[in-house]
């Protein structure tokens, strides 16, 4: 009795735990971004900006061929003022909108339109680039780096000449124009997508009379990291495949904010920065060696920037040289992100999205999950029949573990014997169940090896649900409305009866007790261990997974509860054909028994 006190005590501690840290550290922490979202969306530009350039950045001449400056200190401005005292080319196409900044030519005004801020339809669009001298900082630029003999080159301060009235669009491309000092002309043309990728092809002409060499330079520049928690399945950060021969290279905000990383010099790639559903992508271009890096700048603005430098090229008298670069800026589709890389042949440009280590399970599983959302036209679906064909495909793996499950309980009686016999002779108890499993031809770890299999399947499943764009704002069915948050009903207000809001600690939504539930008989489908420990872990787990997954996105429960589902009638349908005791309602009954008078 003594022993059984001290197992309540130590899960009623466990529980106590959990509802303090969210109590006590997820609450404030979740309440201080809602606050600080709240201000930033109240201010929307109480700001920094971009001041003075310095005199390399007026000019395109730059000590030992470095960048020219991007940012030097901070200002008040809004988004709106911003944008309303530079001159611009309007952006218009069906994803994106914005302009372009014929200062530096920028582009530092980007929205997609078909996504939203909430679930919504009405709700703001999705900013994804911000004017420099905003608080929310976020471009992209392309410049050229010169020398005396080149005169002034394209760089941040360069104002851009624009035709009357020209609005960037699908079919109609928009070409920027600069004549230099020394002669110099520079013919820039935008051409975009339907989509998200920008083409920016520059025709220099030399009509100087002497050949003049030049480098191309690219940087992505945001201001703030994104202001929610980061989560270990997924990479936010600097990322790149630099060189056409290259892997992928990841760097997080941190790590860069310790030291830049210097990338080695290479030919072909691609570079930027990504968040979880959008990114900001670079690709130089690809016959040129550049030099690239990430890094973390604190001199006055501080600043995150993905750049490139290329090698230097000569621009002959007579005859003029294209330079063409592409910009990605969007969302990270799957089958968009796959067509930009085998049109524009972007080495490993898929990898743009985090597949995670199971890259070989994880994209085959979206893409049968994309075949279910097409066809019926609900993500949530789609997990649905995702599961169940798993399910099947693994079902010859679970058939032998629950076999083999079988097998041990028909000879549990026998083991019982061996215990009473040999008592606490542990080495001739070992014998004795290695000859009982010989004789009944039982392989003990038969029924481990298909959990190990499916781990890596399971993870990449949940991998796929948690980092792809589609389930972003999804619906499912009924109140669930975006299958990317947690369930927003709650037990502790009976699921919105009761007119008061519950503690973000206390939201155990109806999938989640679902979940709960499902786990709770999934491990009943099993004897109660012997062992009182195990015992008590095995009835408190689905209460602590209940508490832990409320917080989860929903599609992530949904999956879980419809996994458990599967599984209980997998096992029990197997256990039935091999002859094993289901013994599910007996646990069950059991549990309900009142025990006799005088029993402990």
């Amino acid at each position: 009795m003594e022993k059984n006190r001290n197992y309540f005590i130590a899960i009623a501690l466990s529980v106590v735990i959990v509802l303090a840290w969210q109590f006590l550290y997820m609450n404030p922490r979740l309440e201080a971004q809602r606050r600080a979202e709240e201000a930033r969306l109240a201010s929307q530009g109480q700001s920094q900006i971009i001041q003075p350039e310095s005199p390399g950045a007026q000019s395109g001449v730059q000590p030992n061929g470095t960048l020219p400056a991007s940012a030097q200190a901070q200002a008040q401005v809004t988004r709106e003022e911003s944008l309303a005292k530079s001159a611009r080319v309007v952006i218009d196409t069906p994803a994106l909108s914005g302009s372009i900044n014929l200062t530096g030519a920028r582009f530092d005004d980007l929205s997609l339109r078909e996504y939203h801020e909430t679930v919504d339809p009405k709700s703001p669009t999705i900013v994804l680039f911000s004017p420099a001298d905003t608080k929310d900082g976020y471009f992209t630029e392309l410049g050229y780096i010169g020398s005396q003999e080149t005169g002034t080159v394209p760089g941040p301060s360069t104002v851009w000449t624009a035709p009357a009235g020209a609005k960037l669009t699908v079919q109609t491309p928009v070409t920027l124009t600069f004549t230099n000092d020394k002669g110099l002309v520079f013919n820039r043309t935008v051409a975009i997508d339907e989509h998200y990728m920008l083409t920016v092809t520059d025709k220099i002409e030399n009509p100087t009379g002497a050949p003049v060499n030049l480098s191309t330079y690219g940087r992505v520049t945001r201001y703030n990291k994104p202001n929610h928690p980061s989560v270990y399945v997924i990479h936010e950060g600097f990322l790149g495949v630099i060189g056409s021969e290259a892997g992928l290279s990841e760097h997080s905000y941190s790590n860069v904010e310790k030291e830049a990383t210097v990338n080695p010099k290479a030919t072909g790639g691609w570079l930027g920065i990504t968040d979880k559903y959008w990114a900001a992508t670079l690709i130089p271009p690809q016959t040129l060696a550049y030099e690239s890096q990430f890094r973390y700048l604190a001199d006055g603005q501080t600043r995150y920037q993905a750049d490139f430098k290329s090698d230097s090229f000569t621009v002959q008298p007579g005859q003029p040289t294209e330079i063409k670069n592409l910009v990605f800026a969007g969302a990270k589709e799957v089958p968009l992100v796959d067509g930009y890389e085998a049109s524009y042949s972007i080495p490993k440009f898929d990898l743009l999205i985090d597949w995670g280590w199971f890259y070989f399970i994880t994209k085959p599983m979206f893409k049968l999950m994309d075949f279910f959302f097409r066809f019926f036209g609900n993500f949530g679906v789609a997990i649905l029949c995702t599961t169940i064909v798993v399910k099947a495909l693994f079902f010859p793996l679970a058939s032998k573990q629950y076999a083999s499950m079988a097998a041990m309980k028909r000879v549990q009686p026998k083991m019982e014997e061996l215990k009473a016999k040999h008592g606490d002779d542990r080495m001739a108890m070992q014998q004795a169940m290695m000859q009982l499993y010989k004789e009944e031809k039982i392989n003990p770890i038969a029924g481990c090896w298909p959990v190990l299999l499916q781990i890596p399947v399971f993870f990449a499943l949940y991998k796929v649900i948690y980092v792809t764009i589609e389930m972003r704002h999804a619906p499912f069915f009924g109140w669930i409305q975006d299958l990317s948050a947690p369930d927003p009903t709650s037990l502790f207000n009976l699921f919105g009866l009761l007119p008061y809001d519950v503690p973000h600690a206390l939201m155990i939504g109806i999938w989640p007790i679902i979940m709960g539930v499902t786990m709770f008989l999934q491990m009943r489908m099993n004897p109660t261990p012997p062992d009182p420990t195990q015992a008590m872990i095995f009835t408190w787990m689905p209460l602590v997974f209940t508490f832990m997954l409320a917080s989860f996105p929903a599609g992530l429960v949904i999956y879980w509860a419809w996994n458990n589902t599967l599984s209980i009638t997998q096992q029990a349908l197997i256990m039935k054909r091999h002859g094993a005791k289901i013994e599910l309602f007996g646990n069950l009954k059991s549990m309900f028994q009142r025990k006799p008078a005088g029993t402990k």
